[in-house]
């Protein structure tokens, strides 16, 4: 029986569709939150949540103090191009793009990790004292290539709290979750392959492509929602992938999260052809409200998906501590392991399974998602105040990126390099596909405390852009 959606998705379809048919026009007020609310007889958060998403979509305008309005019409964004599958050359892009040479960077706005400032370095500094106290020198030389059997138990317990029961055996431990994102496909593919990712996409996934020698089929993703299932089924008939690699909740670069009902339907098409899905879900634990979202390896009954998470973006990211739960395929990742790594760091693992033990990691998680919520935000608003009208920016519902899309012309590549000369760093829309593609957008990273200096940055990147039109 298919799932019902969630109020808050019902609610902004409903005034999508007032929009489209014209009932509602561009300038129009939308009725304000506690209007809606008694309306609809249902909460303030849900209501925030649907305009939320109509403004990732484009469909509507925050205004400070003054409530919701229908955005101008925007022309149609081009369909889809249907590409053949790819060899994917990225990885010199990435190292000249994202290696800052001698630049001082004053802004890391490009940075793919949160603010160290955030983490709790001293409790954990004190976990690597107790939790490798009591560790034999046996233990030291000779662990066993899954990882650390208290860690592995912790994680196992965390999967139970979502209601899904992955028994410690199942979980591989890996050198970051990136190490066993790379081990997953390296063991369902062969070089030549096809392989469905999203687009834009994690560079990290592109590089791996192009390690492996694999071709990229590349599937359109909504900056607000994820793949286009749509899309993705036609490709599948096209290309006959071996392998699907996907974010499914708070994706890098756009933040996008798949619905409930979304989730299950990836899944149920991918195990109908056969087809594993290595999920990247490392931003799981970082909604700004309420608890993790399920992942797609929620609803998959054949043991197809290999669920790749990491303690990097919410805990210890110097610790390089990640896993996969990888359903039917955990002895051959465990294999997989042993041939090219043999164990992880057994104190790093020691010292996350005992923090974890000490029952601290969901009060730190509270305060992190807090945190993270209020810097986007901030982070935010200030493009939309000083970026040229017509910018669009996503909304996520957790994470900490945005997704930019500068109006029509302006180049990133070249912003990136006249921001990087004063010490601002970005990451450019091109890195984030095969092709070069998204060159009038931008990733930009909210998980710096806002101070001034990054409100200048971002004035400054205004002018900037500004600047390409002059």
């Amino acid at each position: 029986m298919k799932e019902a959606a969630p109020r808050y998705r019902q609610l902004a379809d409903d005034i999508a569709g007032l929009i489209r048919s014209g009932a509602l026009r561009p300038g129009d007020r939308l009725p304000s939150v506690r209007q809606t609310r008694a309306s609809r007889g249902c909460s303030a958060a849900t209501v925030f949540h649907a305009y939320h998403l109509l403004e990732s979509r484009g469909l509507v305008r925050a205004a400070e103090r003054s409530g919701y309005f229908v955005a101008p019409a925007a022309p149609p964004p081009p369909a889809p191009r249907e590409r053949a599958p790819q060899p994917v050359a990225v990885s010199e892009m990435v190292f000249q793009l994202l290696g800052t040479g001698r630049h001082e960077i004053l802004a890391p706005l490009g940075s793919a990790f949160p603010s160290p400032s955030l983490f709790p370095l001293d409790a954990l500094r004190r976990a690597l004292t107790a939790g490798n106290r009591h560790i034999s020198p046996t233990e030291l030389t000779q662990q066993l290539p899954g990882g650390h059997a208290s860690l592995r138990r912790q994680i196992s317990l965390r999967y139970l709290r979502l209601g899904l029961s992955i028994p410690p055996d199942e979980i591989v431990l890996t050198d970051g979750a990136l190490e066993g994102l790379n081990l997953s496909l390296q063991l369902l593919t062969r070089p030549g392959d096809a392989v469905l990712i999203e687009s834009p996409g994690f560079y990290a996934a592109l590089q791996a492509l192009e390690r492996l020698g694999l071709r990229a089929v590349e599937v359109p993703a909504d900056p607000a929602e994820g793949a286009c299932l749509d899309a993705m089924a036609a490709a599948i008939a096209r290309h006959a992938p071996r392998a699907c690699w996907l974010m499914t909740s708070f994706s890098n670069p756009t933040g996008s999260l798949m619905q409930p009902e979304k989730k299950r339907a990836l899944v149920a098409l991918l195990e109908h052809h056969g087809i594993p899905l290595i999920e990247d879900d490392v931003y799981a634990e970082l909604p700004h409200e309420g608890g993790p979202p399920l992942p797609a390896k929620a609803y998959s009954t054949r043991g197809e998906v290999l669920h790749a998470g990491s303690f990097a973006k919410t805990l210890a990211p110097g610790y390089r501590v990640g896993w996969v739960a990888a359903g039917r395929y955990a002895p051959a990742l465990l294999r997989a392991k042993l041939s090219q790594s043999l164990s992880g760091s057994w104190p790093a693992q020691a010292a996350v399974a005992h923090y974890l033990a000490g029952g601290d990691y969901d009060r730190h998680l509270r305060a992190l998602r807090r945190a993270l919520a209020e810097q986007q935000r901030a982070l935010r608003a200030a493009v939309l105040h000083h970026f040229p009208a017509g910018t669009r920016v996503t909304r996520p519902l957790g994470g900490y990126f945005v997704w930019v899309e500068l109006p029509a012309g302006h180049d990133s590549l070249a912003l990136h390099r006249a921001a990087l000369a004063e010490g601002i760093s970005l990451a450019p829309g091109p890195l984030f596909s095969v092709g070069g593609d998204f060159r009038a957008c931008l990733r930009l990273n909210g998980g710096q405390p806002w101070t001034p200096t990054l409100a200048r940055a971002i004035a400054r990147l205004g002018e900037l852009i500004r600047s390409q039109s002059a």
